[in-house]
Order: structure tokens, then C-alpha cells, then sequence
């Protein structure tokens, strides 16, 4: 009963702590910093917006589950930073955009996904294994890269020096992503040697899924909500 305590207890803090932070779209604050500030401001906002990007950081939660070393931790995250650098940047650049609450939805979905492989879901549900890994990893890179994407374009960055902030931004996002990673690489590295760590794994994967779902219906709420309120 203690280890399982335990394990909840440290669950919790892997998915809650992310949710704990404030919550990761840009406010006025940011756009003054951005106003005010030159290319740092926006390596600055980046940055921030990564660790406080708590659907972002419960997505890797699931994928550093499977990565046992440090080489596939770098192997993997490299395939999910070139994913969403390409549609942040690209998306931005290009001045594609779509519903926020849609594409926020999508990553919803994404932590959904990952939560439901972990735990064999695909075997057991559908009988069969679940999708490549490493491609996955990639597709959803993409499209947490758009969701990022329009975040950035609810800015007004103006036209001067319009590229160098796109990527300044994407730089400030891989900072974060690094500084928000490294203590849940720990404490699952930590954990995976403990007698209790299947129980530990089963409650965070258990915990990706309904985090997922309830972001997922917070965000088709707001799209739908939204909707409604411009046509009235």
C-alpha cells in the first residue's frame, strides 16, 4: 500500500506539476515583452511558453516511458524538435493559420494516443502493434509545432526582421523543452528501478489518458464556445 501511495503521489506530480504552472497561451504581458524586447524577448517568450506548455510536456511524459538510455532520449526528442520546427516555423512564416482550440484539441489527442500505446492498447484493443514509434513521434511533432505556430501569430511581431523571430522563438522553445524535461527524465529514470515502477507506470499512463480527454473536451468546449459566441 505505501509503494502505491508512493507511486500515486509521484504520478501526480509528473502530471500535475506541468498544470500547476500558469497556463501556457500568450497573454498581453507577453506582447508588451515582445514589444518592448528585441530577438532575446523572443527566445524569452519561447522558452517560457515550453515549460509552461503542460499538453506539450504530458505528450514526452508518455514517449520517455519507452527510452531506456540516453541516446534514444536524444534520438527521439531530435525527431520531435525537427517535427514542430517545421510547422512553427514554416505555419508562421507562411501565415498559415487555424483554430487554436482545434489544433490544441489534436494535441490533446496526441497525450490520449500516447497514454493508450504505453499501456498496450492497440494490442489488446486491436490486435495488433502499434504504429512506429519514432514516425509517430514525428507526426505529432508537427502538429504540436502548428499548435506553437498559432500561438506565435496571435502576436503582432510586425515585418522587420520577421524571420530571425520566428526562429529566436523556435530557439527559445528548445531551451524550455530542455530545462522542463530534465527533471521528469529524472525522477522516471529514478523511478524505473524501484520493485513498484510497473504500478508507478500504470497510474501515469492511466493519468495521460484522462488528462488528455480532459483537455480534449476543455478545448472542443472553447472552440464550439467561441463559435456561438461570434455568430450571436
Amino acid at each position: 500500500m505505501k509503494q502505491f501511495k508512493a507511486s500515486l503521489f509521484t504520478a501526480s506530480f509528473l502530471l500535475l506539476l506541468p498544470l500547476a504552472l500558469q497556463a501556457h497561451g500568450i497573454g498581453s504581458s507577453d506582447q508588451h515583452i515582445l514589444s518592448e524586447g528585441g530577438l532575446l524577448a523572443y527566445v524569452y517568450v519561447g522558452a517560457k511558453h515550453m515549460v509552461t506548455g503542460y499538453d506539450h510536456l504530458l505528450f514526452l511524459v508518455g514517449v520517455l516511458f519507452f527510452l531506456r538510455n540516453f541516446a534514444d532520449i536524444v534520438r527521439f526528442i531530435t525527431v520531435f524538435t525537427i517535427g514542430h520546427s517545421i510547422t512553427l516555423i514554416g505555419a508562421t512564416y507562411l501565415g498559415i493559420r487555424a483554430d487554436e482550440h482545434l489544433v490544441d484539441g489534436l494535441i490533446a489527442v496526441s497525450v490520449i494516443y500516447k497514454g493508450f500505446e504505453n499501456l498496450g492498447g492497440f494490442e489488446r484493443v486491436f490486435n495488433t502493434k502499434s504504429p512506429n514509434l519514432l514516425g509517430m513521434v514525428f507526426l505529432f511533432g508537427l502538429i504540436h509545432g502548428f499548435g506553437l505556430s498559432t500561438r506565435l501569430q496571435s502576436f503582432a511581431m510586425g515585418m522587420e526582421q520577421f524571420l530571425a523571430k520566428i526562429v529566436c522563438f523556435n530557439v527559445g522553445v528548445e531551451i524550455g523543452q530542455i530545462i522542463a524535461l530534465i527533471p521528469i527524465v529524472f525522477i522516471i529514470s529514478k523511478w524505473r528501478h524501484r520493485e513498484n515502477y510497473a504500478t508507478f507506470y500504470t497510474v501515469v499512463n492511466w493519468g495521460l489518458i484522462v488528462a488528455g480527454i480532459g483537455l480534449l473536451i476543455f478545448q472542443v468546449y472553447d472552440h464550439f464556445h467561441m463559435v456561438w459566441y461570434h455568430s450571436s
